[in-house]
């Protein structure tokens, strides 16, 4: 791998892994690698990638039927489905219905131990739920993202297709090969059709 990535640093800048949004949060800038002329907030994949090392590491505490991934986003929802099946963790994608976290009545009610948000802004009724329980929260933070509750940042952009694909796909492939088992996907199995 060059540069000792988990992917080669080409394939991050492809998938737009650094594309960050307009605007910026003051708690994102430590991850922020430059500005471009257009405006646009380039995230530093170095640091994304130790994120990503790191992200995994905490997961891998949890038994994965206890860890609860969530994404609202159209194309966070097949990428997030694909690791948390992969991994065998619980997952919402698409709408998640208040009280899941909080209310034990609902027919839905679940207690994780751990919680992978998509986006803090998006995912915001889960992030409050867990923040309420006390539980811990990992997201995938893009430029513009208030950091409030964020035990543990993934600096990425969470919005684009290819960008999910590719951190949902690594952080399933590093899971796998921290727990020792086998792995036969590529990225391509991650993202989300057009």
């Amino acid at each position: 791998m060059s540069d000792g990535l988990l992917v080669p640093e080409n394939q991050y800048l492809t998938a737009g892994v650094h594309i960050g949004t307009r605007q910026k949060s003051a708690a994102m800038l430590k991850f922020v690698y430059k500005v471009r002329e257009d405006g646009l907030y380039i995230l530093d994949i170095k640091k994304t990638d130790a994120r990503i090392r790191v992200a995994v590491k905490f997961l891998a505490r949890f038994e994965p039927e206890n860890i609860l991934v969530v994404a609202a986003r159209q194309y966070a929802q097949k990428p997030a489905r694909m690791f948390a099946e992969i991994i065998g963790a619980k997952h919402i994608v698409g709408r998640f219905i208040p009280g899941t976290l909080t209310n034990p009545h609902l027919p839905t009610y679940i207690e994780p131990d751990v919680v992978l948000l998509n986006d803090p802004a998006t995912d915001q009724q889960a992030l409050n739920e867990a923040v309420r329980c006390g539980i811990p929260i990992v997201a995938l933070c893009d430029a513009n993202n208030e950091l409030h509750y964020i035990d543990l940042v993934i600096p990425a952009n969470n919005k684009g297709r290819k960008a999910l694909a590719t951190v949902y796909y690594l952080l399933a492939r590093e899971f796998m090969k921290l727990k020792g088992k086998e792995f036969e996907y590529t990225v391509e199995d991650f993202e989300a059709s057009l």
